[in-house]
């Protein structure tokens, strides 16, 4: 398992590597290298059909679903992604490494680029 030190040092340089090249994120779910600092889902690229971990993983989940496979996630994503990662890192249950990498998640959802269009969601994901 990673320690608190390594995933602060190491998820701004794979987000910041994610957010400079946006387009190249979900190819990686089509066989391209994954990025992933955290479960099956959180980070370029994803483990697909694997299940999600944890409600962080989850949340990284719906945000993959909804971004488009070449281009940037909707706004509307985007948000998601932050609201849902905020309220994991603000859950006491959950263990502190999963708490910080989160609030690290939420706040680079809300800096993440994001297109004008809006996302297509597949059946049976809410809002």
């Amino acid at each position: 398992m990673m320690s608190l030190t390594a995933i602060k040092v190491a998820a701004p340089l794979v987000f910041a590597a994610a957010w400079a090249m946006p387009s190249l994120a979900q190819p990686a779910a089509n066989g391209g290298p994954k990025l992933l600092i955290h479960g099956n889902y959180c980070g370029p690229g994803n483990n697909a059909p694997l299940p999600p971990i944890d409600a962080l993983d989850a949340a990284c989940a719906r945000h993959d679903a909804c971004t488009p496979d070449v281009g940037l996630p909707s706004k509307a994503c985007n948000l998601r992604l932050e609201r849902e990662a905020a309220a994991v890192a603000r859950d006491p249950r959950q263990p502190d490494n999963v708490r910080s990498l989160a609030g690290f998640v939420a706040s680079f959802a809300a800096s993440n680029p994001s297109s004008a269009a809006a996302s297509v969601r597949p059946a049976g994901l809410a809002r």
